[in-house]
């Protein structure tokens, strides 16, 4: 599938996070909400992203924005990442990578010539009226939870 365009309406969800609690976009509704997709648990990249936006959480909550990290490894390993580095929201597990799909981010890439299906590192900001506001594609890590909320506290 491709990837949501700003203004069209964020595909529905529901998948637990790293405490085992189930999460739906639905609950949120009237919520600014941003997911950020990434490729795997604990990995440099990820681990500085998710950092990233655990220290900006208490600015997020200003905005009263929910913010979700989501990749398709499973509970256990969300859980074990999320105690590693203290990260304070929810971790959504989307182990059969069927969300990723729905928003686009499952995609083919390619790593010293080797070609597998994985998820490309891409944000969404959902407004409140549910539809995306703005989207990241090919998310550089460094500064990014700043940059995204810039646009959650100019949007919202």
């Amino acid at each position: 599938m491709a990837l949501i365009d700003p203004g069209k309406k964020a595909p529905a969800f529901s998948l637990k996070d790293q405490d085992g609690k189930v999460h739906k976009l639905a609950d949120y509704a009237g919520q600014p909400v941003v997911i950020y997709f990434y490729p795997k648990d604990d990995t440099p990249g990820c681990t500085k992203e998710s950092c990233e936006f655990r220290d900006n959480l208490p600015r997020f909550k200003k905005s009263k924005a929910a913010i979700f990290g989501m990749s398709i490894l499973d509970e256990k390993s969300k859980k074990k990442f999320a105690d590693k580095f203290d990260l304070n929201f929810p971790l959504l597990a989307d182990a059969d990578h069927a969300v990723a799909e729905k928003y686009g981010v499952w995609q083919e890439k390619s790593l010293y010539g080797r070609k597998f299906m994985g998820i490309v590192r891409t944000t969404y900001f959902i407004g409140a009226d549910g539809k995306v506001a703005k989207r990241w594609d090919n998310v550089k890590v460094d500064g990014h939870a700043e940059e995204v909320l810039a646009a959650v506290q100019a949007l919202s």
